[in-house]
This record gives C-alpha cells, sequence and structure tokens, in this order.
C-alpha cells in the first residue's frame, strides 16, 4: 500500500468505511445506502451526492472495481487493496475501542 493511499483513507472517514464495509458483496449505489442506514440503525444516511463522489474517488484511488452494470446501475466490489485498508481501519478501530473499555 502506497503512501498515497495510507494518507488519505487511514483514519477513513464514516462514509468510506460503510462504502467498504458493504463492498465485500457485490452491490450498487443505492443498496450501499439502505445497508448503511441498516446497520446504523438509522443515524448514518448516505446522500446522493457524498456517495457518487467517494465511490469515484475510491474506483480511481483501486480500492473498489467497477463489475458490471445491471437495469442502469453500476455494480462495484472491494479490490484486494480495498480490503488491506478496510482492515487496517476496523485494526485501528477495535484498538480504539479497546483503550475505551481498559481507561473505564
Amino acid at each position: 500500500m502506497d503512501r498515497h493511499i495510507r494518507k488519505v483513507y487511514v483514519p477513513m472517514t464514516e462514509t468510506g468505511f460503510y462504502i467498504l464495509l458493504c463492498l465485500r458483496e457485490e452491490a450498487h449505489g443505492y443498496s450501499i445506502v439502505k445497508k448503511t442506514e441498516q446497520l446504523t440503525h438509522g443515524e448514518i444516511i448516505l446522500s446522493p451526492g457524498t456517495l457518487y463522489g467517494s465511490l469515484s474517488k475510491m474506483e480511481k484511488d483501486g480500492l473498489i472495481r467497477f463489475v458490471r452494470e445491471e437495469e442502469n446501475r453500476k455494480i462495484y466490489h472491494i479490490t484486494d487493496l480495498g480490503t488491506q485498508v478496510l482492515d487496517l481501519e476496523m485494526k485501528r478501530i477495535e484498538r480504539l475501542y479497546n483503550s475505551m473499555m481498559e481507561a473505564k
């Protein structure tokens, strides 16, 4: 993983985190919005501008890839690089959580 990717994506925004988390399975934009809303119990609702801007940047940076188009919807999937970035972020969040629990 190069410095640029690490600098831009670690730590991740919540938007980026949920996009990569959802794209461990092939999905289109609307399904990412609905899955994120479900996972966060409605606390995070991704706007179309934020979502599609993030998808475009992540695709350009190689974290996700376009798979195919179905019914005028682009289907994406996480790449190996995206999985590495997501794993780093999940470990970072776990470390934060563990530190918080120890500090109680």
